[in-house]
């Protein structure tokens, strides 16, 4: 199947592409796509994570759960709303730990396209999903797929930082070579957690001090 995704991903997942439940996954979104619902993100933002982020530049991993579901802001990167767009709470959590761990302000709109660029892999889990209605798409064969790729980013790259928030994503821990990696849990930073400890996890500090511990470059949050 020619899945258009950046070649590195392309390469390491060739095998996924070919399994029975890909296949569906792919002939159920097509039709979501065409059925005249509204769908996010757009179809040609599907892959944004990966298009943004090659496998060799991966040097951290942020796992969500399914992109954001009201106009304007899914766009293909966790946590991520376009240019513009109002900040999501969630991502505005994130925004004042960054400044409580480090002390500055993190960019001010919630486009997190920097970071993707400079290594951060924002994956959702499930990568697609009706409007208003969220977990729409979930059990339809994207967990299978992104687990294969904390698995392939986990087989070809070491000392990854792997950021787990919330009990969702920390289940994907057991993918991970924890031997050769970081990985980091706290809470998830939604209104409804985020005082259960993802505020003052320090997560960002900590990744950086392992990525350079590695010899690997820091990320500018």
């Amino acid at each position: 199947m020619d899945v258009k995704i950046e070649q590195s991903w392309k390469e390491v997942l060739k095998d996924e592409f070919e399994k029975d439940y890909f296949k569906s996954l792919t002939d159920f979104v097509r039709s979501e796509y065409m059925s005249g619902k509204t769908i996010y993100p757009a179809a040609k933002n599907i892959f944004n994570a990966f298009n943004l982020c090659p496998l060799n530049n991966v040097r951290v991993v942020i796992i969500g759960q399914d992109p954001y579901h009201e106009p304007g802001q899914a766009h293909g990167l966790c946590f991520s709303v376009e240019n513009g767009v109002d900040l999501p709470p969630s991502l505005q959590n994130i925004y004042k730990e960054i400044e409580s761990d480090l002390g500055h302000k993190s960019i001010t709109n919630g486009d997190l396209t920097s970071w993707a660029k400079q290594g951060v892999l924002l994956l959702n889990s499930t990568l697609t999903v009706q409007a208003h209605l969220a977990a729409s798409h979930s059990g339809k064969g994207w967990e299978t797929f992104t687990d294969a790729v904390i698995k392939a980013v986990s087989e070809n790259r070491k000392h990854v930082v792997y950021m787990l928030w919330g009990s969702f994503a920390q289940k994907k821990a057991c993918i991970v070579n924890e031997q050769e990696n970081l990985i980091l849990k706290s809470a998830h930073p939604s209104p409804l957690s985020a005082y259960r400890g993802f505020f003052g996890n320090h997560h960002f500090s900590r990744a950086n001090e392992y990525l350079i511990s590695n010899k690997e470059t820091p990320i500018d949050w």
